[in-house]
């Protein structure tokens, strides 16, 4: 039966992959580049973004989601925060319970208080993550495992904090190169046992242990650039991801998976793609 056909769930993820029922986006309307806080960012500082493009593109990623059944609530979009189309980074939903971060770094904070601003206009009951330093693109759920990326924008505090107050859960830390800015621009869990990974972000202690809970689909450095393994599965084996990544594309076909393109090139310009961009409230299988 439906999570959704009992109307008291309004928050509710166990995973990465199953059927996404409600996601929170944000339009990039003031999307710009200031600050050069990740990789993306420093290589495309001078080229500039342009606004009214990924406008459209965030449009077609909206209704892409539509098409497939899926409710998208878009957040009010402010002025002073250029990074807000990256809603993943400022909350995330552990079974039924919605994490809030709180932003360290500017240009971002401030950020969470429009999330929270519209949890509590819905009734939607929310956990403050205050004095933790950690942001939604380094947690990654599968089940009653939780990866935290060991992060920029995360620490090994907030981790600590996660695994007591989150009992029934196996927390597992996963350093990586800090350059890469979020866990989710190098690794994506995509189902129960597959995971998408660019490999040189971790040493090989690491790549062991992520190894020894999935079957790990290499990213290649090109598509890494273009976050490739920055993808976001809608759950029944179908994920959201970029035409120019064809080589993650065809590894998700070979291995089943239905690829819906979407570009949003213009978007990943300011370094997050569709997982940054979507912050899931329903899974349900």
């Amino acid at each position: 039966m439906s999570l959704l056909s009992n109307k008291t769930v309004k928050s509710y993820c166990r995973t990465e992959y199953d059927k996404l029922q409600h996601v929170v986006l944000c339009e990039p309307k003031h999307m710009t580049i200031k600050s050069l806080i990740n990789e993306t960012q420093k290589h495309f500082k001078d080229e500039g973004l342009h606004i009214e493009k990924a406008m459209e593109q965030h449009q077609n990623l909206v209704e892409t989601l539509r098409r497939h059944d899926v409710q998208v609530t878009l957040l009010p979009e402010m002025e002073e925060f250029p990074e807000q189309v990256f809603t993943r980074d400022i909350g995330f939903t552990l079974g039924q319970t919605t994490f809030v971060a709180d932003m360290a770094h500017s240009p971002r904070i401030g950020e969470e208080n429009v999330l929270k601003t519209w949890l509590e206009q819905n009734g939607i009951s929310y956990y403050n993550l205050i004095g933790d330093m950690i942001e939604g693109g380094d947690v990654i759920i599968n089940g009653h495992q939780l990866f935290i990326g060991l992060s920029d924008r995360t620490n090994q505090n907030a981790i600590n904090h996660m695994q007591k107050i989150l009992h029934e859960y196996e927390v597992i830390t996963v350093p990586f190169l800090e350059k890469y800015l979020h866990l989710d621009c190098v690794f994506n869990i995509i189902s129960e046992k597959e995971a998408l990974i660019y490999s040189n972000a971790f040493s090989n202690k690491e790549k062991k242990i992520l190894a020894s809970h999935f079957e790990l689909i290499e990213v290649n450095e090109e598509e890494q650039f273009t976050l490739g393994t920055n993808v976001l599965s809608i759950g029944n084996k179908k994920i959201l991801s970029l035409p120019i990544n064809r080589e993650v594309n065809q590894q998700l076909r070979i291995r089943g998976y239905e690829v819906l393109e979407v570009d949003i090139t213009e978007i990943i310009k300011s370094g997050g793609s569709f997982r940054c961009s979507t912050m899931p409230l329903v899974r349900d299988k």
